[in-house]
């Protein structure tokens, strides 16, 4: 059976904004909460909602791979990442933009199952319950940091 799970914040920025500070090339490394580390082995996305991402993680000395789609989300200020190959038996994260009074609400919303036996403990231990709390609370927090911050800004595209 699948499960959803949400972290929403509001932000003091715009949804364009949100969005541009997705596009960071460092990004993915920058919202990885110590002490995981992230390598990216291949990235051909051409757009957020559009290409493919494989990474690894590593949690200590085990390394999990992963291959993540990306394409358009729901609404259209947001994009998704699919679980092409990876650990789990499913993994959709949905990434929403809405404009609201004073800034941006950013939603994550990930709907995830686990594989069946001991393939899913390993999951279930690492993807669920208060780890994934931790994770997304990390990258919500970090996301207002860095917006809020001048190491946040993203560089123009000729300074890239």
């Amino acid at each position: 059976m699948s499960k959803i799970f949400t972290q929403v914040s509001t932000l003091p920025t715009s949804v364009e904004n949100l969005h541009t500070f997705h596009t960071r090339p460092d990004i993915l490394r920058r919202l990885t909460m110590p002490p995981l580390i992230l390598q990216v082995l291949r990235d051909d996305r051409t757009t957020l909602s559009d290409g493919e991402i494989e990474f690894r993680l590593w949690f200590g000395p085990i390394p999990v791979r992963w291959l993540a789609r990306h394409m358009p989300g729901p609404i259209p200020t947001s994009f998704k990442d699919v679980q092409v190959e990876g650990p789990l038996a499913q993994w959709e994260h949905e990434h929403l933009f809405e404009p609201i009074a004073g800034g941006a609400k950013l939603t994550d919303r990930i709907t995830l199952k686990h594989r069946p036996g001991p393939a899913g403990w390993l999951t279930r231990l690492l993807f669920d319950g208060l780890p994934l709390r931790m994770l997304f609370t990390y990258r919500h927090w970090q996301t207002r940091r860095l917006l809020t911050s001048r190491a946040g800004q993203t560089p123009s595209p000729a300074a890239r």
